[in-house]
């Protein structure tokens, strides 16, 4: 289309005709689409139009709690299972108890400040009540005192008697590592020494290899033979066939037969095997009882394993028949209170056993 025709200025009718009525058309449109639409939005005040609602959703509320509430299948198998007991944590951890501790008390003033206004907004990342302190491993009680009581014998002025009773016990533990280390199987050497084999032997050696090789020659010759021999299938005939065939079925019957009787008999001889349960588990409870016994007594001699090397006790501090005179002015050195003390810490199991020097 082409370019619309310029009207002329001249006249005031010209001025009239070229008026733009643009703005005029969309104050109409405007009005009546307020009109229609049931006012001006202008005119009403923001109360009207805004409101705030304080109403509680109790579907998103009953919606959250369920999915808080909703455990998941690994728990639920183990919570069905009453057998299964759960791992509870080596370490005592106190500022996972304190963090809880603080949790259940900022939710508890959550809900109170939630019934009166829902609207209640707090900080995800504070960190009041969080405790920085340092988690310390709570020792195990042993049942090794921290310092022992030597027996009588060990004084430096000890009667007779016990002094030979600890004398002997002293004694007692030296020959029981002798004769361990004695009697105890003997290491496997790194070397096993040998001789020489002189040159005539090497010959003597060098023709018996020789005749062995020429003895199983033949041998192997007539392995060959054989095996190249073709091999004559009999043919089987039809009795022979029906043979094997009631023989089989025959076999399957005295089968069949024996494992029936073998279940009557397994079902006469059911009271027999529930006592024999019985007693069986009589017989685990008395050994788990004696193991329980046991480990508390070696418990009370020697600390748990700890390390690479076992503790190895001091050896009893006892003096000599010669060495005994009855006064402290003439009584010879023994060892030091530091040694004495290092080896009470290893007994209790409080530090790892060192490696013996010698």
């Amino acid at each position: 289309m082409g370019k619309k025709a310029k009207g002329s200025r001249k006249g005031k009718k010209a001025w009239r005709a070229n008026i733009s009525t643009e703005e005029i058309e969309d104050f109409f449109e405007k009005s009546t689409k307020d009109a229609l639409s049931g006012g001006s939005l202008q005119a009403v005040s923001s109360d009207s139009l805004f409101y705030e609602d304080k109403s509680k959703d109790l579907a998103v509320k009953k919606k959250i709690e369920k999915h808080r509430e909703r455990v998941l299948r690994c728990d639920s198998l183990l919570q069905k299972n009453q057998f299964v007991k759960p791992v509870p944590s080596s370490i005592l951890k106190k500022c996972s108890k304190n963090r809880n501790v603080a949790s259940k008390s900022n939710l508890k003033v959550a809900n109170q400040d939630g019934d009166k206004d829902d609207s209640a907004m707090f900080d995800l990342w504070d960190d009041k009540g969080k405790d920085d302190k340092k988690v310390k491993k709570v020792a195990k009680p042993t049942l090794i005192p921290a310092v022992e009581i030597d027996p009588p014998g060990c004084s430096f002025n000890p009667s007779y008697e016990s002094h030979q009773d600890t004398l002997a016990s002293a004694v007692a533990e030296v020959m029981q590592k002798i004769y361990k280390n004695e009697l105890g199987p003997e290491p496997v050497p790194l070397t096993v020494p040998g001789e020489a084999i002189a040159e005539e032997d090497m010959y003597f050696l060098d023709v018996d290899n020789r005749s062995d090789n020429d003895e199983s020659t033949p041998e192997n010759e007539d392995d060959d033979a054989l095996e190249k021999k073709p091999i004559k299938t009999k043919r089987v005939t039809r009795v022979e066939l029906n043979k094997r065939a009631r023989r089989k079925e025959q076999q399957r019957k005295e089968a069949e037969a024996k494992k029936i009787k073998e279940l009557s008999k397994e079902i006469d001889s059911i009271p027999e095997i529930v006592q024999e349960i019985e007693h069986e588990d009589e017989e685990k409870k008395k050994r788990h009882l004696r193991r329980q016994v046991a480990k508390q007594e070696m418990l009370k001699t020697r600390p748990p394993r700890l390390g690479k090397h076992k503790f190895e006790p001091a050896p009893v501090q006892v003096l000599l028949s010669e060495e005994i005179t009855g006064s402290i002015r003439k009584l010879k050195g023994c060892c030091t209170l530091i040694k004495d003390r290092y080896k009470s810490i290893e007994k209790r199991g409080l530090i790892v056993p060192a490696k013996r020097r010698n």
